[in-house]
Parts: C-alpha cells; sequence; structure tokens
C-alpha cells in the first residue's frame, strides 16, 4: 500500500482517487474547504488549506480572472503543501496542472510529482499559459511550462482526437468520466442542460437566453443552474424543471441532447453517453470555446456564440434532436472515450512512481 497525495479536488483527480483507493492505496487530497464533501463522497481522506485564501461559489465579474490567478499562484497554498508533505511523508504526488505554487513544492519536495492536466493540453499550453493567468504567473517566476516539463509524468485526462499532439513526456490517459449508467432515454424528448457548478461573469444572462431558447423550443427540458445565480430571478418555461444541481449520471442516461457551456468533464461525459453536445461557451478564457470547436469539428454536435438569440438556440436544439450524422458521430466519439478507462491509466502511471 503507497501513500498518494492528490494536490486539487476536481472530477478527474475525485475519479482516480477513487481507483486508487479501491487498489488498495491511502489516498489523501488536499484542497480548499469546500471541497470537503466531493472528496469525503469519493471515500478519500481530506485536508483542508489553512494557509491558502478560501475560495467562495460566488465571484463577481471584475474578480472572475483575479480568482483564477490566485488559484494558480496562491503563495499559502504552498505554505499548506510543503506543511502536508512534511506531515504525511506520501510515496507519490499527483497535483493538477493549474495549481502552480503546490505544484513548486511538491516538485522541491523531491517526491515523485506527477500533473494531471483534467482538461485539454492544448488549451493548458495555449490560451491558459499565454494568456491573463499565464502572464501574472510568469512575473512571479512561476512558468507553468518549465514546471510541468519538471514533474515525473504529465497526465492529460481527455480524448486525444478533441485534444491534439502532445510533447514528449505528456501522455493522454483518456477522460475520466466517472461511472455511467444504462441508456434510459425517455420515450419524447429530453434536453439536460448544464451551464457549469460554478459562477462565472455573464453566466446568469447566458442562463436566461437558454431558457428563453427552450421556451421557443417548447419541449422538455431539465437544468442544473448551479452557483453565481440566483433562481428566484429567472423566467423559466413551464416545460423546464430547475435544479441547484444535477444528477449528471441519471440525466444523461435519460437525456437526447445536452446544451453545455464548454466545460470539459460535462461535455466528455454527455459524449460518452452518445449524446450530441450543443457548446454556447461560459467564458472566452476558459476551455470553453476551444472544446466548443472541437464538438464541432468532430460532428457531434454544434457552438453557437454565447449572445446567441433564443429563436437561434431553439433552431439549433430541434436540429441536434432530429435525425443525422451528428449522432452517429456523437456515438463514435463515445465509443471512443469509453473504449479508455481513463481513471485506470491515471492510477497505472501513479503507481509506476511508487518506490520500489
Amino acid at each position: 500500500m503507497a501513500r498518494i497525495l492528490i494536490i486539487g479536488g476536481g472530477p478527474a483527480a475525485l475519479g482516480t482517487g477513487a481507483e486508487l483507493l479501491r487498489r488498495g492505496h491511502d489516498v489523501r487530497v488536499l484542497d480548499h474547504a469546500d471541497r470537503y464533501a466531493d472528496v469525503h463522497g469519493a471515500g478519500l481522506g481530506f485536508a483542508a488549506y489553512t494557509h491558502a485564501a478560501q475560495l467562495t461559489g460566488t465571484v463577481p465579474a471584475n474578480r472572475f480572472l483575479a480568482a483564477q490567478v490566485a488559484l494558480a499562484m496562491d503563495p499559502g497554498a504552498g505554505l499548506d503543501v510543503r506543511a502536508e508533505l512534511v506531515r504525511r511523508r506520501p510515496d507519490v504526488v499527483l497535483v493538477d496542472a493549474g495549481r502552480l505554487t503546490a505544484l513548486r513544492e511538491a516538485e522541491r519536495s523531491g517526491l515523485p510529482t506527477a500533473v494531471l492536466m483534467p482538461t485539454l493540453h492544448r488549451y493548458l499550453a495555449g490560451r491558459w499559459a499565454r494568456g491573463p493567468v499565464g502572464l501574472a504567473t510568469r512575473l512571479r517566476r512561476l512558468r507553468p511550462a518549465t514546471l510541468w516539463a519538471r514533474a515525473a509524468r504529465v497526465l492529460v485526462a481527455t480524448d486525444p482526437d478533441l485534444d491534439g499532439p502532445l510533447p514528449d513526456g505528456a501522455v493522454h490517459t483518456g477522460a475520466v468520466v466517472g461511472r455511467l449508467r444504462p441508456p434510459a432515454r425517455e420515450p419524447d424528448p429530453l434536453v439536460a442542460v448544464a451551464l457549469g457548478a460554478g459562477a462565472y461573469p455573464g453566466k446568469e444572462e447566458l442562463l436566461q437566453r437558454v431558457l428563453d431558447g427552450l421556451g421557443a423550443w417548447g419541449g422538455q427540458a431539465v437544468v442544473g443552474i448551479g452557483d453565481g445565480v440566483d433562481g428566484e430571478a429567472l423566467r423559466s418555461p413551464d416545460t423546464v424543471t430547475l435544479y441547484r444541481r444535477l444528477d449528471h449520471a441519471d440525466v444523461l442516461a435519460r437525456a437526447h441532447l445536452l446544451v453545455g457551456h464548454g466545460g470539459h468533464d460535462t461535455t466528455l461525459r454527455a459524449l460518452a453517453n452518445d449524446l450530441p453536445v450543443l457548446v454556447l461557451p461560459g467564458h472566452p478564457d476558459l476551455v470553453h470555446p476551444m472544446l466548443g470547436a472541437a464538438v464541432e469539428a468532430a460532428a457531434a454536435g454544434r457552438a453557437l456564440r454565447p449572445d446567441s438569440a433564443p429563436d437561434v438556440i431553439a433552431a439549433a436544439i430541434t436540429s441536434l434532436l432530429g435525425d443525422g450524422p451528428h449522432r452517429a458521430a456523437a456515438a463514435a466519439v463515445g465509443a471512443r472515450i469509453r473504449s479508455r478507462d481513463g481513471a485506470g491509466a491515471v492510477a497505472d502511471e501513479v503507481e509506476a512512481l511508487v518506490p520500489g
């Protein structure tokens, strides 16, 4: 049994942690305190940051990029990582690629360290590393590419065909999509809408346009509104049911289409369920536009501008619910995603780093 420390408790990290736990390892996650419920729900040990700035679900629009920078380069996170490494002395450390101060501390410790990229590599190495977040981190001598290159492994947990070629030292493991339920499609068309669990600028306005589009379409839909949205202020058609959180495993097995913002986790899970995806990118500096373009290039859905009018959204929903090559393309992408055990592949790579 090895002691594994995971820094960053996103879905791909938790899926990998659960697989490592199943294999008999002692797995602990270090992250912000508000991640406790998800980590505990996965059966993993948890340690909360004590020095890192605490994050909340709602970030004002004018502070959104600043919050992204803070997540990457918060010096308090480095202090917490250093303390946890001394306290637990893990055999291997697995660090989210965006937690740069945490990654630097793990690498300085001399312990075997792997980087987990839970999204497209070409986004992180491109738009993210060269955009506002990357610029701020470089000013603090936290060059993402340099830190990633120093790691023993760079594990990219996504579909290779949606991503593209990788540099030496990085490997595609396949997406970590969690347990999929057998398809149980509703007899009448059902649209699932998921625009992200977290808050980002313009989310409420985007959600309202989607709701208006659903009203113009006229069919049944289930909508997860997530954080950063006042549900009472939304105008929702009678045919739409709103939830703060969706049970994605259940809903994606029953739905016929996902309308999303281009978030990696939900988009890949929808495709793994053979669903076409309509993407209205949530934020230009996140992976959303790039993943929407990748879905459209794979002919597995469509990408619209986030300011598209409700009638345009309704027309796209109608088109994607119909028969056509997009359904076969989505099923082909889904079969490809399901053919790779992403969590198992990441776990294999982590186990390979355990000192003999």
